[in-house]
């Protein structure tokens, strides 16, 4: 299933991690898109030429009505926002204000501009530490964090803008992006990194002098915690697949590979396709890790035929490293903080 050439996109954080990759995805099948991004965290160079970049924060509201006023839009596509979980527990009113008002402001556009399709990039941060795994859409929520709570606030906003004005939604929840594009011109490059996979590959590369992991007395296999990762390709096959879902209904799909793996089996999945050893330290817990999160996918499967090109841990790392080999520097300097695109 996969929706019909020649439509316009929208893509917002388009020219950060996730975004990008869905960017050259819909390019790839024929599609026009532009993007609005602030560059905080995305990079313009992870932005194909012949696209429109406009630099500009989803918060400015005439930015954002420009934007709309001169182009129709057959979908938009909302990547970005604040998505460092640890920064939102320390300081919940920015991730509250900020991805909320931003979502707002784009929805409210969407809908007065005619657009009647979105696909956001939600969180499966949205079950907090739920009691059964994997997880799946039936789970209760309970946000497990301020960014968490920011991100269900815009599924609601969605829910109500369905019921109200007939804005069609699709929101994908997953934990981990992971990978970089096959052919090695788009990868993973935040400033901080924060992702396990990337900072276990500096290790590798000499670029940090070791990996530290937080705990190793949980109550799995090897006592390290057990994540789940989906290559970033995957995922933006997925936000693509599920815009013709869109012509009738709104959905809500969790997204994972169904496998997930410890700490150490990412240090020695690294290890294995990097040839080189990674030093490693253990450290304490940190607060509030649960000890397994993995995501279902069973319903976007069957609905929609969704299925993981990339479902081997070595693969996804394979196409990281070979981005990181490219690229050790990442997309260069002149990195900031601020509204991240996922």
């Amino acid at each position: 299933m996969t929706m019909s050439q020649g439509k316009t996109i929208l893509v917002t954080g388009g020219a950060g991690y996730v975004g990008s990759h869905a960017v050259a995805s819909l390019r790839e099948r024929g599609h026009g898109v532009v993007v609005i991004d602030d560059l905080s965290q995305g990079h313009r160079a992870a932005v194909p030429a012949g696209v429109d970049l406009v630099v500009a924060d989803l918060k400015d509201r005439a930015a954002v009505e420009g934007v709309f006023a001169r182009t129709r839009f057959d979908a938009v596509m909302h990547f970005a926002a604040r998505s460092l979980v640890g920064e939102s527990m320390v300081k919940p009113e920015l991730y509250l204000n900020d991805n909320v008002t931003a979502a707002n402001v784009l929805i409210e556009t969407a809908v007065k501009a005619g657009v009647r399709k979105m696909v956001v990039s939600s969180t499966a941060n949205l079950f907090g530490t739920p009691d059964r795994m994997p997880i799946d859409e039936d789970t209760p929520i309970d946000p497990g964090s301020p960014y968490g709570e920011s991100k269900y606030i815009m599924e609601r906003l969605l829910h109500w803008a369905d019921r109200c004005h007939g804005l069609r939604s699709a929101a994908l929840r997953y934990f981990n992006a992971a990978g970089a594009h096959p052919d090695g011109t788009l990868g993973e490059d935040h400033s901080p990194e924060t992702h396990l996979i990337p900072l276990v590959l500096d290790a590798a590369a000499g670029l940090r002098s070791h990996i530290e992991v937080f705990g190793d007395d949980y109550p799995t296999p090897d006592g390290t915690c057990v994540r789940d990762y989906v290559h970033v390709m995957d995922l933006a096959d997925a936000h693509i697949r599920v815009l013709d879902v869109l012509e009738t209904r709104s959905v809500r799909y969790n997204l994972g590979t169904g496998t997930g793996y410890s700490v150490r089996e990412v240090i020695a999945a690294v290890e294995r396709v990097t040839g080189k050893k990674v030093p490693v330290k253990v450290g304490q817990r940190r607060p509030g890790d649960p000890a397994i999160l993995v995501a279902s996918s069973a319903r976007i499967r069957t609905d929609l035929g969704w299925q993981p090109r990339y479902d081997r841990l070595d693969d996804i790392i394979a196409t990281a490293w070979a981005w990181r080999a490219r690229h050790p520097r990442g997309y260069g300097p002149g990195r900031g903080a601020g509204m991240a695109a996922e």
